[in-house]
């Protein structure tokens, strides 16, 4: 396609399935070479692994890594990994689910493991990521948070919660880390078609005939939709852009 990202190596965690696979291959499309970090390596939606298939599609490279993100060793495994390419350069802090229990239903370890994998896992993918973004002069790091992290919503409230934690967190390091030349920025997806979302029902059933209603644009997102975000804050034609938040949700929260 183009040679946005020609010559940098991405990490990309929870890249074997939906939002993240999307991003990890449309980064190899414009040229990066990638690290698909995930707890699995069989895509949800079917067809062959994200690695296998930029290695086939694309001239870029592409390697698997096992990873928890909820583990900060593991983390430090895949930002290790992105070695073999010559060094991480953009980390994509994309792993996280849904929990849709009622408020007064949630249990400790639910909410544990929510945020031990939403925001947990977004602070210290960033954390590994820019200890050696420093040693190498810079880079970016891209945190995918939600709709739901600008607003409240009854019935998601733990993850409103992390996803909200997501959005601070973006600011908070794009000011700790901007003066090491390592920009950091957000994307608030809306509602995206995965497989996950036609699971839940938000998708393909009524939940979706009642929010297009409110979605200016009529239409459910793709995953190629949040990508296309993801490959400009990882380009330089974003280079001025830092501690921004970039909604995805055809224009469902500015109209509401």
């Amino acid at each position: 396609m183009s040679d946005l990202l020609d010559g940098r190596t991405s990490v990309v965690t929870g890249a074997a399935s939906g939002i993240g696979r999307a991003i990890a291959l449309s980064f190899a499309e414009h040229g990066a070479d990638v690290v698909v970090a995930d707890i699995r390596e069989e895509p949800r939606e079917g067809g062959a692994p994200t690695h296998e298939r930029i290695a086939e599609e694309t001239d870029a490279s592409a390697v698997y890594v096992d990873c928890d993100v909820s583990e900060r060793t593991q983390l430090e495994e895949a930002v290790e990994a992105a070695e073999e390419f010559g060094g991480i350069d953009v980390m994509v802090n994309n792993a996280g689910f849904a929990l849709g229990t009622p408020f007064l239903e949630v249990t400790e370890e639910e909410y544990d493991r929510l945020m031990d994998v939403n925001l947990k896992g977004a602070f210290f993918g960033a954390q590994v990521a820019a200890e050696r973004m420093v040693e190498n002069g810079g880079g970016t790091i891209i945190n995918i948070s939600s709709v739901e992290g600008l607003q409240g919503a009854g019935g998601t409230t733990p993850y409103s919660t992390s996803k909200g934690g997501v959005r601070l967190l973006t600011y908070s390091l794009a000011d700790e880390l901007g003066g090491e030349g390592i920009r950091v920025n957000a994307i608030h997806p809306g509602l995206i078609r995965t497989t996950l979302t036609e699971q839940s029902g938000l998708v393909g059933g009524d939940a979706e005939e009642a929010l297009l209603r409110q979605i200016p644009q009529g239409r459910v997102g793709e995953p190629e939709d949040v990508a296309g975000g993801a490959v400009f804050l990882a380009s330089d034609l974003s280079d001025y852009a830092n501690g921004e938040s970039l909604v995805l949700d055809g224009g469902l929260t500015s109209t509401l």
